[in-house]
């Protein structure tokens, strides 16, 4: 077999034994972009540290409450306790919002958010009462999920009072021990949040005698047989048919709500 010839053997000397010159500038041109980069973001992280921790760029001036309907925004500010000239970043806002749980039990939910540069909203939700317990003339607020979080002086408009039997019956009795008074109570709960809004909002009290015995009484003197607080949607629905169809009628009964039935008149 014939060997290559001189001017192949010159050839394949000057053929290049690396990358193109192109590829290698290319190259060049992203490892300084890629340097670049690095010492950028080395003064941008250096830069927000400063900011953060040491500027008094971004310190806390200014606490706004959102929300409230019975408690004021300064009872709030009060018991948050933001620490107002402080980094934005170095306030605990986990133990604020704690802290207004614990000491403002009224509070169902707080959101504390940072508004940079300057602000830490406090976004309240206030619980509502669904039903008052009466004594020794002041009412003690209870909320959609039975906690009792508030008393004063004076029941709220429109929210019916609960009453566990006036007369402590046998039956009564043994619905108390058997389910206890707080199981009892979120009955009663349950059976308000159930009932037609038109109806509770004329409701003077809900009358508890059993786990399975809870009556309604209206404004008007009209009476309601719930019964438990189970299939509470059939038996809005089966009241408020009633209601229509016997307008003047005195007592309601919807505890078995595929059967209703009404009396007195």
């Amino acid at each position: 077999m014939a060997g290559s010839t001189t001017a192949e053997r010159g050839e394949r000397r000057r053929e290049p034994s690396g990358p193109p010159p192109a590829r290698r500038r290319l190259r060049r041109r992203h490892l300084r972009l890629i340097v670049v980069l690095a010492v950028a973001l080395v003064f941008l992280g250096s830069g927000m540290f400063w900011l953060l921790y040491g500027s008094d760029l971004a310190r806390v001036e200014r606490v706004s409450v959102s929300g409230t309907r019975v408690l004021t925004p300064g009872e709030v500010r009060e018991i948050a306790d933001v620490p107002v000239g402080d980094q934005m970043v170095a306030v605990d806002t986990d133990a604020i919002a704690a802290r207004l749980r614990d000491e403002l039990p009224r509070i169902g939910a707080v959101d504390v958010v940072r508004s940079w540069l300057h602000e830490i909203e406090l976004n309240i939700t206030e619980r509502t009462p669904v039903l008052v317990v009466e004594k020794g003339g002041e009412f003690t607020e209870i909320d959609g999920e039975g906690v009792r979080y508030a008393t004063v002086s004076r029941a709220p408009e429109g929210v019916p009072r609960l009453e566990l039997s006036v007369r402590r019956s046998d039956t009564t009795a043994a619905s108390l021990r058997r389910f206890g008074e707080g199981r009892l109570v979120r009955e009663a709960v349950r059976v308000a949040r159930d009932v037609p809004d038109a109806v509770i909002r004329a409701t003077r009290s809900v009358k508890v005698r059993s786990y399975d015995d809870i009556s309604l009484e209206l404004a008007d003197g009209r009476a309601i047989a719930w019964g438990s607080g189970e299939n509470g949607a059939a038996k809005g629905r089966a009241l408020t048919a009633l209601l229509k169809a016997a307008p003047d009628a005195r007592h309601f009964d919807v505890s078995v709500p595929t059967a209703p039935a009404s009396s007195g008149s």
